[in-house]
């Protein structure tokens, strides 16, 4: 990737960046075939965890957030808390739309099936603070924002994840006339998942920069040492999809209606949520950089915890937790494909440079 839109082309992606599509269908391919066909090697991965939290999927996921939280420009990050335009829509697209559109979906498609629908609730109400890192950076966004973005996603899941599910799974529906559900969630189980997903990759990046441009500078840093670490975030990802489809391998194999139930609305959710985002970014005047980092951070969804939460409300074997596991295995795919269109929608934008950035 390069280093301002002005020049940045689909043309000039690495080769592991133009066939990713290739190595995360073989990814999910090989989880599925492990799933099915060496149950047991899926059952010893879902064994291994800490707070409700999968230890292989934490790997992976710490694996690939932290070479991109490696290379944003932390002295940079007063530029994005200074745009309140970005914060208040990132706030408002995240916690009132996101949460909001899963509920009309979730009944509109799944009203005869309360397990699913209820799953499908909570992976709506569960905001990204992971996975949409490497996509942001895939698409070209803006590091730096979708770090303060991120950040504040972190902060509103811990404060307001309990009483959304509240209000969306118990509260609302009785208002409407339709069936209710209770959920219990653990604020220290929100903050542990926000821990471990953030708290830690963040660190250990800005650690590094700080240290490597102290002792480096910035030059070495960026053009000797981002070069080494960069492909880790796609290993990661590639060994996180391997994991997740291989914990699920047989229940995809087994129960291929209920999927594609479970998939149809989170399809139109994907689609809606990042297109309106996108268009809405571009409405009030952000770039193309912005407008694809506020896209991805309210299209994704934090299925860490949505699982977490799935499972220690309803059951490992429950629809809920089915639901859950879904979400990633479509979210995966059709964002990988939105990366594509983020990169052919930069023609529709001002593509003279408007900031410093720091590409790949």
């Amino acid at each position: 990737m390069s280093t301002d839109l002005a020049t940045a082309s689909p043309a000039r992606l690495s080769t592991l960046d133009k066939f990713l599509p290739v190595w995360i269908g073989a990814a999910m391919l090989a989880g599925i075939a492990i799933g099915q066909f060496v149950p047991a090697v899926g059952k010893a991965l879902n064994a291994v965890q800490i707070g409700g939290i999968s230890l292989p999927i934490a790997a992976g996921l710490l694996l690939m957030m932290y070479p991109v939280l490696a290379k944003v420009r932390y002295d940079k990050l007063d530029s994005v808390t200074a745009d309140k335009r970005l914060l208040v829509s990132s706030i408002v697209l995240n916690w009132l739309v996101g949460p909001a559109l899963m509920f009309a979906l979730a009944w509109i498609f799944l009203p005869d099936l309360p397990a699913f629908r209820t799953g499908l609730i909570i992976v709506g109400l569960a905001r990204c603070i992971a996975m949409v890192i490497i996509w942001n950076d895939l698409a070209c966004g803006d590091r730096e924002a979708a770090a303060v973005l991120v950040a504040l996603n972190s902060v509103f899941q811990v404060i307001a994840f309990g009483a959304l599910g509240w209000l969306y799974l118990d509260a609302l529906p009785r208002w409407l006339g339709l069936d209710s559900t209770g959920l219990e969630v653990s604020g220290w189980e929100i903050a542990l998942n926000v821990a471990v997903f953030l708290g830690v990759p963040l660190a250990a990046g800005y650690l590094t920069r700080r240290i490597g441009e102290r002792r480096k500078g910035r030059d070495w840093y960026e053009e000797r040492l981002l070069p080494k670490i960069g492909p880790f975030a796609l290993y990661g990802l590639l060994f996180t999809i391997v994991v997740l489809f291989a914990l699920q391998g047989e229940a995809i194999i087994g129960q291929p209606m209920d999927v594609v139930r479970i998939a149809l609305p989170m399809l139109v959710y994907f689609a809606l949520m990042w297109a309106g985002s996108f268009l809405f970014g571009k409405a009030i005047g952000l770039n193309y950089e912005r407008s694809t980092t506020l896209a991805f951070t309210a299209a994704g969804n934090n299925f860490e915890l949505a699982i977490a939460v799935a499972i220690a409300t309803f059951g490992a074997a429950s629809g809920q937790a089915l639901a859950g596991v879904v979400g990633p295995l479509i979210e995966v795919p059709v964002l990988v494909g939105l990366v594509y269109v983020s990169l052919w929608a930069r023609r529709f934008f001002d593509t003279r440079p408007q900031r410093n950035t720091a590409d790949v």
